[in-house]
């Protein structure tokens, strides 16, 4: 089994900043991608960033500028700095991983954590 557990959600004002952390437990070999997503009440689930194990980074467009997300393989955790926050970025943030276990014969798994609400408010 593998675990994702996010933390460091809440409530900030506009222009604050919050930063996020997802940690990944379990019968890991290794992860590949590791990313965050946030879904608003009535809309679909955004993918907000990505990032590989080579490092490779990509962000949503909505995001670039203000939100930075990083790694630590060692820790199989990822964090994402979110800077000059908005209204408009008032979700559920859940992050993913894709988990190469040994039952999974190499191929990665994507598993999700629980969640986390952030609440961007005067």
């Amino acid at each position: 089994q593998v675990q994702l557990v996010e933390a460091g959600g809440g409530l900030v004002q506009p222009g604050g900043s919050l930063r996020l952390s997802c940690a990944a437990s379990g019968s890991i070999l290794s992860i590949t991608a590791m990313g965050w997503n946030r879904q608003a009440p009535g809309k679909q689930r955004e993918r907000v960033a990505f990032i590989t194990s080579g490092g490779t980074i990509n962000y949503a467009d909505s995001v670039k500028g203000r939100f930075t997300i990083s790694r630590d393989n060692a820790k199989n955790t990822v964090y994402l700095q979110m800077n000059s926050l908005k209204s408009e970025d008032t979700a559920v943030y859940f992050c993913d991983a894709d988990v190469v276990t040994a039952q999974g014969m190499g191929v990665p798994v994507r598993h999700w954590g629980q969640g986390t609400q952030v609440t961007v408010s005067s």
